[in-house]
């Protein structure tokens, strides 16, 4: 797939505003906030500025007019160009149908798990399962709110949503797991924090967990 010549969202919910109409850069941003696209889209009024200067470079957009309302600024208003409209219709399509391989900060977190002692491990999971269920409660009231908007408005709101209810209960029944000790390699990794506790090297730890001291699979992936 080839390489875009833009690739930070920002970019893209710009040229959305400009495929409506001509806008000048605070009336994209204030269309953005209205509409609650900060909420998906990382939406910054200075490097709005840096966007707007690289998608008129690449031919995108380009200045429509200026505009002066007595002492005030000049105000410069953009519209798409076609090559505009051809970039915003690809990238949208691409990122609809094409899973990438992104990287969330609880995945990394959860890669490096063992690095916790397992109680500990546990009181955060659940103190972000709290956080997670307050989180649904907002956004379900926000959803009270504006009952009646069509749904297609909604879709980005719906699907975080859907993602954080996955996510809630993943790590529900992960903290769950852990507190009674079923998960997979508990023991090794309790006898772990209890010899570290104990003044154990890492050194020593390697070998162990080398020698099969989370068992043999483990080992041999530690080996590898």
């Amino acid at each position: 797939m080839p390489k875009r010549a833009m690739s930070n969202p920002l970019a893209l919910a710009v040229l959305a505003c400009l495929w409506e109409r001509p806008m000048y850069p605070y009336e994209m941003t204030t269309t953005m906030r209205e509409r609650g696209k900060e909420d998906s889209i990382r939406l910054n009024f200075g490097s709005l500025y840096a966007v707007i200067k690289s998608l008129e470079k690449h031919g995108f957009i380009e200045v429509a007019q200026t505009e002066r309302e007595g002492n005030r600024p000049e105000r410069v208003v953009y519209a798409i160009t076609d090559a505009g409209r051809v970039e915003a219709e690809e990238w949208l399509r691409e990122l609809i149908e094409v899973p990438v391989k992104e990287y969330p900060a609880i995945e990394t977190g959860l890669s490096l798990l063992p690095m916790l002692p397992p109680q500990i491990a546990a009181d955060l999971l659940e103190s972000r399962r709290d956080r997670i269920d307050a989180d649904l409660v907002a956004r379900r009231a926000l959803h009270e709110q504006v009952q009646g908007l069509p749904e297609l408005f909604m879709i980005e709101s719906d699907y975080r949503v859907a993602v954080l209810e996955a996510e809630r209960a993943f790590v529900a029944d992960l903290a769950a797991r852990i507190r009674d000790r079923s998960i997979g390699g508990y023991e090794g990794w309790e006898q772990l924090h209890r010899l570290l506790a104990e003044g154990v090297g890492m050194e020593e730890l390697s070998e162990r967990i080398a020698a099969g001291f989370f068992g043999e699979e483990a080992a041999a992936l530690y080996r590898a």
